[in-house]
């Protein structure tokens, strides 16, 4: 009876102890999953917010690259509108002086005056005897026959022996205003127009007219 009580009490501690080591091992390998599930967790949460950080870095750069690309549309639109107002402006600059000059250079008494300085020194000096064809608007010499022989003679306003022959009158349809007087031997003209004047002032008044423009004076 006492070796069966001692073979009981042996096999139940075999039990215990397998028992125990499976609980033991079990218990390990809970801890080794838990840890494992653990620090997968924290590599998924660094990814995430690794991928988070980047992405926001690409948002952030999207936005930057986006709005430096605004502003330089932006300041290009406005420089080609300014540049385009300015334009304008000299365009309407230019227009106003072209029709102040001729205006100005339409008058009868003025384009004989024109003639007359032409032709006071020069006429002995350098186009003695020689072919003279003084072009004009056509609007100055609209009319009847006498009033274009009146006009002739307003517009050189010259004595009637200077009235000789060799002097012709002609118009030219590029001519609004002014005179061009051209020695036809010679082939040189002397271009005193709306559009030679208007060129002169334009050359000269241009480019101060800019200047004011963009506030150097």
């Amino acid at each position: 009876m006492n070796d069966s009580t001692t073979t009981t009490s042996g096999v139940q501690q075999l039990i215990d102890q397998i028992r125990d080591q499976g609980v033991q091992s079990a218990q390990e390998e809970a801890d080794q999953l838990l840890q494992a599930a653990r620090k997968q967790a924290a590599d998924i949460i660094d990814q995430a917010k690794s991928e988070a950080e980047a992405e926001q870095s690409r948002s952030r750069n999207e936005i930057e690259a986006f709005r430096t690309a605004s502003m330089d549309a932006l300041q290009l639109a406005v420089r080609d509108t300014v540049l385009e107002l300015k334009s304008r402006i000299v365009t309407c600059f230019e227009e106003f002086v072209e029709r102040l000059v001729v205006s100005a250079t339409q008058d009868k008494d003025l384009v004989r005056d024109i003639v007359l300085v032409l032709s006071g020194h020069a006429v002995d000096e350098f186009i003695k005897d020689k072919t003279i064809q003084v072009k004009v608007s056509q609007s100055l010499l609209d009319g009847e026959p006498a009033f274009k022989e009146e006009t002739r003679q307003a517009i050189l306003g010259l004595s009637s022996e200077m009235l000789r022959e060799g002097l012709e009158l002609a118009t030219d349809d590029e001519i609004k205003g002014g005179v061009r007087v051209l020695l036809v031997d010679d082939k040189l003209e002397i271009d005193l127009s709306d559009r030679a004047v208007s060129q002169l002032i334009a050359q000269r008044m241009i480019p101060r007219f800019k200047s004011i423009l963009e506030g150097k004076e």
